[in-house]
């Protein structure tokens, strides 16, 4: 879980979405360095405020369990190269699964800016995208 350090503060997201305000997002460790946690609010009604607890995965990857403020449960594949972050879904898991998501996300050198998009896929479609986001570390 060490490796996932660079993730830890607090960034401004900037949602892809015509005239959407900036969003916040809090990464922490929380149970001793276990697992982390990452609380995202958004300023919109119609977006979702979020939280999500990072784990490590049997296969030497992790897990992302996804919650947010519409009732929402998921479960993400995550994976993470010191560079490059990505989340994965294409399997039912706590809710239905009516299309696929994945997240890719690249860090800066500097580590302080994300560059990343969502992309979904519909049953028997291509991936598309769905929305972008950039993260910058606040202060």
């Amino acid at each position: 879980m060490s490796g996932l350090e660079i993730f830890v503060g607090e960034w401004t997201v900037e949602v892809g979405f015509p005239g959407a305000p900036p969003a916040r997002s809090v990464f922490e460790w929380i149970l001793d360095g276990t697992y982390l946690a990452q609380r995202t609010e958004v300023p919109l009604p119609e977006v979702p405020d979020s939280l999500s607890l990072v784990g490590p995965a049997q296969d030497g990857g992790y897990t992302q369990h996804y919650f947010d403020s519409r009732g929402v449960a998921r479960l993400y594949t995550m994976t993470f190269d010191g560079a490059r972050w990505t989340l994965l879904r294409e399997t039912a898991d706590f809710t239905p699964l009516h299309f696929a998501q994945r997240f890719t996300g690249v860090f800066s050198a500097d580590g302080d800016r994300i560059d990343g998009a969502w992309e979904k896929q519909e049953p028997g479609g291509d991936w598309e995208l769905d929305f972008e986001l950039v993260y910058t570390r606040a202060g």
